[in-house]
């Protein structure tokens, strides 16, 4: 098997650019889930690292805005933002553009996506890789959903497109690790930033750790959008790790609600390694 690392985090810009405003001990705990979460992924020795986030506008617009694309280069510049106040300073991060062709050519058997030969990060992967990868020695093959504005794909096709990475992921001779990036509850950029629904959080998270797609897809986006405000949209990046993962259980290793973050600082992982077979279809 050649997944050997499935995980999610969260990756608001707050977590780096105003970390003293936290309260200690939340912010402590949560630094010490990133470091939990980065010896995991260094000990399971991947090839390359799958970053699926979320779109902010960085990449795509109104003009252009895919279901799913992967990048498809052997380098990207990040942060787009202004590295001082991101607190994360501008690098060229590796990747593999031949390693992406690989996914790209296994995933389409499945799903339709797109690819990027050019692709700008932004702190919805910067933040991540700041605490995984702080050396940024790994080659990293981001993977972005629309879940920034309608039409959005439907949760089950974030499901399934997770299936299809897997599938693909499982026929390559290359080890490769998962990590989904986004926040659950929050309200960016609203008068509401900084709001966070606990209860709602960890309900999802409970229903992430269990893996039952007949629960974790049960959500609309109307209801998304009551209970955890258009960031909430962003639940498609776990649940596309949670596809990616079928037939797996979840642990949450972290959960801090931090209002100044404007989100719930979130690590968990999936444990693959029990997981021998091959997922049998797809749901969506």
């Amino acid at each position: 098997m050649s997944l050997v690392f499935l995980g999610v985090c969260s990756h608001g810009p707050g977590i780096t650019a105003r970390s003293e405003r936290a309260d200690p001990q939340q912010y402590q705990r949560a630094m010490e889930a990133y470091g939990r979460m980065r010896d995991a992924l260094h000990a399971a020795k991947p090839d390359a690292l799958v970053v699926i986030a979320a779109e902010h506008f960085a990449n795509f617009f109104m003009n252009n805005m895919p279901s799913f694309a992967m990048g498809m280069s052997d380098g990207y510049e990040g942060p787009i933002e202004d590295p001082e106040w991101l607190r994360i300073a501008r690098r060229r991060v590796p990747g593999s553009a031949a390693i992406s062709r690989k996914l790209i050519d296994g995933v389409m058997q499945q799903a339709d996506i797109a690819y990027c030969e050019e692709w700008k990060f932004d702190h919805g992967i910067m933040v991540p890789l700041h605490h995984l990868t702080p050396a940024y020695d790994l080659p990293v093959i981001p993977v972005n959903i629309n879940c920034q504005c309608p039409p959005m794909t439907p949760l089950h096709r974030a499901y399934a497109f997770g299936q299809a990475l897997r599938e693909a992921i499982d026929r390559m001779p290359e080890r490769i690790a998962v990590v989904g990036t986004g926040g659950i509850s929050h309200w960016p950029c609203t008068p509401d930033s900084g709001t966070i629904n606990v209860a709602w959080d960890q309900a999802f998270l409970a229903r992430w750790c269990e893996n039952d797609p007949r629960t974790l897809l049960d959500y609309t986006d109307e209801q998304t959008y009551r209970d955890g405000g258009q960031g909430g949209y962003e639940i498609r990046t776990f649940i596309a790790a949670a596809g990616a993962g079928h037939g797996a259980r979840g642990e949450v290793w972290c959960y801090e609600p931090i209002p100044v973050f404007a989100c719930g600082v979130t690590v968990g992982v999936m444990d693959v390694q029990p997981v021998l077979r091959k997922p049998e279809g797809v749901v969506g």
